[in-house]
């Protein structure tokens, strides 16, 4: 019975020695796990060398995964001595010529690259400051030119925005806020129990709502509600072409876009804080009373004397800060969309995070600065 097993029998011959090709070289017999462990055995205890002929006739099968094996064995080169029949000769052939190439090595780590690419982001940020400024320096003239002749301001934009900014965000607000307020009383109940201090919520409940908590969360609900919203509706202008539109008719971005926008933002973000600290505070209240027996009438008369009327007043300034910042960021994000879909999606994401980020860095600098004058 003939054996189809592949295998390579080492023979000496008057060349010299010869490694001969056995069996059945094809993908079913190549297939099994242990006849391919068994035959790379072999070519590993016949390696590639000038003195080492190879003999393919005795072959009763070679397709293309036996004749990709030998290959790649061969470090894809042929060797000094082979003997083949012309049909192996021509299925060789087809292998190397299909072999691919090793990958490329990777370019060594360049200092002058990186150094460029540092450089292009130090200037792409440059071009944003220097279009923000330029937007708050319009602004202010804006403002100027709207204290001069109050009547021809754009009043029904700015009650538009009011509306759409500041009224219908108060159930969001609310409901985000009450739910924090819950979730802090009833997480500090568990801590000031174990010490006896449960009247110390109303404390902490109060420096960390009014002053901290209740206008940046304020501030971060409204940048990724509203200040997403100004970035699409002026994006969406700059796609349909309205911008090029107002500017042809000489009407200006910045007191019929940018200002509304601005005044309307700055004057709801401190009646939203308001309202999402007052919601927290009621949630902690219901906590408190339902976790540590604290009535809401002791809450309500501990509070003033445990807040101080100032840190109300710092909550009010961050907040008018808030609103000017997230809708000069999302017009500027606006502003700059390009007229195709794809800019106007990766601006609104641009705008919500630029966003949110300066919420956060400009309150750790108001908590630093007034930190240091004793508020």
């Amino acid at each position: 019975m003939t054996d189809h097993t592949p295998r390579i029998v080492r023979t000496d011959t008057p060349q010299g020695a010869c490694a001969q090709l056995h069996g059945r070289w094809g993908a079913a017999e190549l297939g099994t796990r242990r006849q391919w462990a068994a035959v790379s055995g072999q070519l590993q205890s016949n390696p590639a060398a000038p003195d080492l002929g190879w003999d393919l006739t005795p072959l009763q099968w070679l397709d293309h995964v036996g004749a990709q094996l030998v290959w790649n064995h061969w470090q894809r080169a042929w060797p000094a001595q082979l003997d083949c029949t012309d049909a192996q000769r021509d299925m060789l052939e087809r292998v190397a010529e299909l072999t691919t190439g090793t990958e490329p090595p990777r370019e060594p780590w360049r200092l002058a690259e990186e150094v460029d690419r540092l450089g292009l982001l130090v200037l792409h940020g440059v071009n944003h400051a220097r279009h923000m400024l330029e937007m708050v320096g319009q602004l202010v003239l804006d403002m100027g030119r709207l204290a001069r002749n109050p009547r021809r301001g754009p009043w029904r934009d700015v009650s538009g925005h009011l509306y759409r900014m500041g009224a219908t965000a108060l159930p969001i607000t609310a409901l985000v806020g009450f739910l924090i307020g819950v979730v802090l009383a009833y997480l500090m109940s568990l801590q000031l129990r174990q010490f006896g201090a449960e009247s110390f919520i109303v404390n902490i409940l109060g420096i960390s709502l009014i002053r901290e908590l209740g206008p940046m969360l304020a501030a971060i609900l409204v940048a990724g509600r509203s200040g997403s919203a100004i970035t699409a509706q002026i994006g969406v202008m700059r796609v349909t072409e309205e911008l090029d539109a107002m500017r042809v008719m000489g009407i200006p971005h910045g007191f019929r876009l940018v200002m509304p926008r601005t005044i309307a933002l700055a004057i709801a973000m401190p009646l939203i804080s308001l309202w999402t600290t007052l919601a927290a505070l009621a949630g902690g209240m219901l906590a408190a009373d339902l976790a540590m027996d604290i009535s809401p009438a002791y809450f309500a008369q501990a509070l003033p004397a445990a807040v101080k009327v100032g840190n109300l007043g710092l909550a009010m300034a961050k907040s008018v800060v808030f609103g000017a910042f997230i809708a000069l960021i999302g017009c500027h994000w606006g502003l700059r969309v390009k007229p195709n879909t794809q800019s106007l999606g990766e601006g609104t994401t641009a705008s919500v995070v630029t966003s949110i980020t300066m919420v956060i860095i400009v309150d750790a600098l108001f908590a630093i600065g007034f930190k240091n004058i004793g508020i």
